[in-house]
């Protein structure tokens, strides 16, 4: 494992995290990898990939295991990096970085076998006699992992363990925001996986241009459209895939029938849940008229209650609360009512957990409803019915995730089929992106990355179909030359597995194609 945050004289872009914490306090100096090393840095990555993919993989499995117990040995460091660094509160550290992580390696170690076995393709004997035919999961090559800074640890690691597994050599670029919480995963692959099979690159822009210009043959991106889209680009004119899972403007929808009390709770925490920096954050919810006023006083109880810094960090950047107060400046000047909140605190980090009451009718123009805010605001709007409500959610330029809060489950998974969202919950929110078994994907501008599941190996891997034939003859049926007899043959055929066909035509084909078969495969 090579890490390569190079001690140099080029320090990281200008960002306010460089030197600070937003919880106040000095972070240790990052330097940046300088670009003109990243191709020299992939291709020793391409060199070392064909010797670590050319083991079984049950020793990529007994190797990558022994990761499990490094990450929970050292999870008070990692919880306490990204709390200095981004400000996440240490129990949500705990729980989504670290317990996280260590279910994903649980997963993938005892599962991917499974996943990358050889699958057997049927052939006919009598059209392909002597032949047989295996589809294999070859890996990629070179993987880079281009990582987000709202859950700088736990996130990437979705990603670089199956790809690992899978056979691939990785190399990873955390975010400039949090490039110490992302260099830890490079400690903890130390020694674990050879020298070059996995590498860290640390900068900005300049790196992600850099690798996406590189010698690579997969680019994993999370992180903003804006930035997906300058990815995208780059990989296309390099004829290069690339997997983009980006944002989100994620519904919730309340129904009159919802049990209020877990809907008011569950809301709270998927909306607010790391400050509500992630793409799955609730952003908007929708309720039915019925129980609006009831459920949004449970609502703000529970918003109420929540301690600042303990329940709710501050943001990761100013320049994102910057964004949070422009949302919420704008829906009050276009009518919206602030119930909680809605100030920044002091340092330009702080936020308070935010309640907008939106009303009735269709405001989804505000910018609160439209773009992605990507902070700890919760909009409510009042709907008539589950039908608007559907209809509303699915307006939106994303299509991430969304919940139904229902007592009514049946009902509850008829809505949640019709509503375009990647991932759809039932009485809960936010959370399944923990779940490795679960794929986690999206519509529209919330990209076409898979991450978790199966499904994610689709990305990480190529299909390789070997086909073996055994057959000794002379020749094949449709080979050269093509003669009089193979067209009798082959119009035989066409005739026999027509279902138009009646009968009398087929037992027609049937004598012609036992004339004709001899003398071809004869070379007549």
């Amino acid at each position: 494992m090579t890490t390569t945050a190079t001690e140099s004289s080029q320090s990281l872009p200008a960002s306010p995290f460089s030197t600070q914490s937003p919880l106040g306090g000095p972070l240790p100096d990052v330097h940046a990898t300088p670009a003109s090393e990243i191709p020299a840095i992939v291709a020793r990555a391409r060199r070392a990939q064909p010797a670590w993919a050319a083991l079984p993989v049950g020793d990529r499995i007994h190797t990558l295991r022994r990761l499990k117990d490094r990450v929970l040995d050292a999870g008070e460091r990692i919880a306490l990096a990204v709390h200095k660094e981004i400000g996440k509160p240490e129990a949500e550290a705990w729980s989504a970085e670290v317990l996280g992580t260590a279910d994903v390696v649980d997963y993938w170690c005892a599962n991917i076998d499974e996943h990358l076995a050889d699958v057997r393709v049927d052939l006919d004997p009598l059209a392909y006699p002597g032949k047989s035919g295996v589809i294999a999961r070859a890996p990629r090559g070179v993987v880079v992992v281009i990582a987000p800074w709202n859950f700088p640890f736990a996130l990437p690691l979705r990603t670089i363990v199956p790809a690992l597994l899978a056979g691939n050599a990785v190399v990873l670029k955390p975010s400039e925001i949090s490039p110490r919480s992302g260099g830890l995963i490079g400690e903890a692959l130390a020694g674990l996986v050879p020298d070059d099979v996995f590498a860290v690159v640390q900068g900005g822009g300049d790196a992600g241009r850099a690798l996406c210009g590189a010698d690579v043959d997969l680019v994993a991106f999370t992180g903003s459209v804006a930035t997906g889209r300058r990815v995208a680009v780059a990989c296309a004119e390099r004829l290069v895939p690339c997997a983009l899972e980006l944002g989100g403007k994620d519904a919730a929808i309340i129904l009159a029938d919802a049990d209020l009390d877990r809907a008011a709770n569950g809301v709270a925490w998927g909306a607010l849940t790391n400050a509500g920096q992630n793409c799955a954050s609730i952003e908007r919810v929708y309720v039915e008229k019925a129980v609006a006023k009831e459920f949004t006083a449970k609502l703000l109880a529970v918003v109420c209650k929540l301690r600042p810094g303990e329940d709710v960090g501050p943001l990761a950047t100013s320049r994102q609360c910057g964004v949070v107060r422009e949302h919420v400046e704008d829906a009050r000047k276009n009518g919206a009512t602030i119930l909680a909140g809605g100030a920044a605190g002091e340092g330009g980090y702080a936020f308070a957990p935010t309640v907008l009451d939106v009303g009735e009718g269709d405001k989804d123009d505000l910018a609160i409803m439209r773009e992605e805010t990507f902070g700890p605001v919760i909009p409510v709007a009042t709907v008539e019915n589950a039908d608007e409500a559907v209809t509303r959610a699915n307006a939106s330029r994303f299509g991430l995730t969304a919940s139904v809060w229902t007592r009514d489950i049946a009902r509850g998974e008829r809505l949640a089929q019709q509503l375009r969202a990647g991932v759809v919950t039932v009485n809960n929110h936010s959370f399944t992106g923990a779940l490795p078994a679960a794929p986690w994907s999206g519509y529209g501008e919330s990209g076409y990355g898979v991450t978790g599941s199966p499904l994610a190996l689709d990305a990480l891997t190529r299909p390789r179909f070997t086909l073996v034939d055994r057959n000794r003859g002379a020749r094949e049926l449709w080979w050269f030359p093509y003669t009089p007899s193979l067209k009798v043959v082959l119009m035989s055929m066409a005739v026999l597995r027509s279902g138009t066909s009646g009968i009398v035509a087929k037992l027609r084909a049937v004598w012609d194609l036992v004339r004709a078969m001899p003398k071809r495969l004869g070379g007549g």
